[in-house]
């Protein structure tokens, strides 16, 4: 029995990845195409590990994944693989068109193709498993209930929209040819090897460096905040239980401002790693102009998979944030690698001055 694993080398996909594999005895078939935001190193720990086979490509290579899937015979494919940053695809949304709606479509086909040839007993018990986003649903008002699987979708960038646009595809390749699918919603994650461009790694990052925090508008967009690991767990528990066609949403049940966040952060770093001068690295926190069309609130209403699948989070924000905080603390080399050359050029262009 093999897995195949899309976008495994990045965040959540690489951490899927190596909990995956502290668990189980199956292999995996790691394929992923090693964009800015894809790294080996997040899998340096797997090197010697027969269980693991990396391979370099792009899901919207059909051919590459059809002797991939002929090849090994999965017996599931999880789809991580996304372009996931809403900053960038405000500055270029193509790319996100077409690896998120063009390669999701590539991939659902050559899935079929391979899936339609199976032996009926394999045919039953295969599965299509799409990673998404909270974000298709779009934006909550302060007193709006959280977003349940039936919320319909609005998204607000084009990030949002590439992602939506490829649950729609995977949907419809359910109820068209029979594919039998699941999908996952998930809210904010944060945890380890997480690329230091979105909030919590880039103020870590930043507060070491002695560089300014930087916070959109007032700080106050809300999110629902989700540990990693909890999401990796969540996911193994739907591809293992889940109704086929059905989709489960995954939140940490955790409601944070940015601000707040970045508070909490400081005071983190203030006991663990404290500045040379005394003071805190809440004095380093600077406002800047909010980018365009920044949602208010995100919320995710995960007591389905709770109440059908039996899935809670094991982290509360507060243990989850600590355990980042210090991942972060030791593993100072990994984020030199991955924030030189051109991530130094984007930070530049998207926050200026003040990063």
């Amino acid at each position: 029995m093999t897995i195949l694993v899309t976008g495994g080398a990045g965040f959540i996909g690489s951490n899927f990845v190596l909990d995956w594999l502290a668990q189980s005895a199956e292999p995996v078939i790691n394929l992923d195409a090693l964009t800015y935001a894809g790294n080996r190193q997040n899998l340096v720990a797997l090197d010697d590990d027969a269980r693991h086979i990396f391979v370099h490509g792009d899901i919207g290579d059909f051919d590459r994944v059809a002797k991939l899937l002929a090849e090994h015979q999965p017996r599931a494919v999880l789809n991580f693989a996304a372009e996931s940053h809403v900053d960038r695809s405000i500055h270029g949304p193509e790319d996100f068109i077409q690896t998120n709606i063009v390669g999701t479509f590539r991939l659902l086909e050559a899935v079929r193709a391979y899936h339609g040839q199976l032996p009926a007993a394999a045919k039953n018990a295969f599965r299509f498993l799409h990673v998404s986003t909270d974000e298709v649903y779009g934006s909550l008002g302060q007193a709006d209930p959280a977003f349940r699987e039936t919320h319909r979708y609005e998204p607000n960038s084009p990030y949002s929209a590439s992602k939506a646009a490829s649950d729609h595809l995977v949907r419809a390749y359910h109820h068209t040819y029979g594919l039998p699918v699941l999908t996952t919603n998930c809210s904010n994650n944060y945890g380890p090897y997480h690329f230091p461009e979105k909030l919590i790694p880039l103020v870590i990052h930043n507060a070491l460096a002695g560089k300014p925090l930087p916070i959109y508008g007032d700080g106050q967009q809300i999110r629902d905040w989700l540990y990693v690991k909890d999401h990796c767990s969540a996911i193994r528990r739907v591809l293992e239980a889940g109704r086929l066609g059905e989709t489960y949403n995954v939140g940490g049940w955790n409601e944070k401002a940015n601000l707040e966040v970045v508070h909490t952060l400081c005071a983190i770093l203030d006991e663990l790693s404290p500045r040379a001068d005394g003071q805190s690295y809440a004095t380093q926190i600077t406002f800047v102009t909010d980018r365009p069309g920044h949602d208010r609130r995100y919320a995710i209403d995960a007591s389905k998979l709770e109440r059908e699948l039996g899935w809670k989070p094991a982290e509360t924000f507060e243990t989850g944030i600590r355990k980042t905080v210090q991942w972060y603390l030791d593993h100072q080399d990994w984020v030199a690698n991955v924030t030189s050359g051109a991530y130094k050029q984007w930070v530049g262009q998207q926050y200026g001055a003040a990063a």
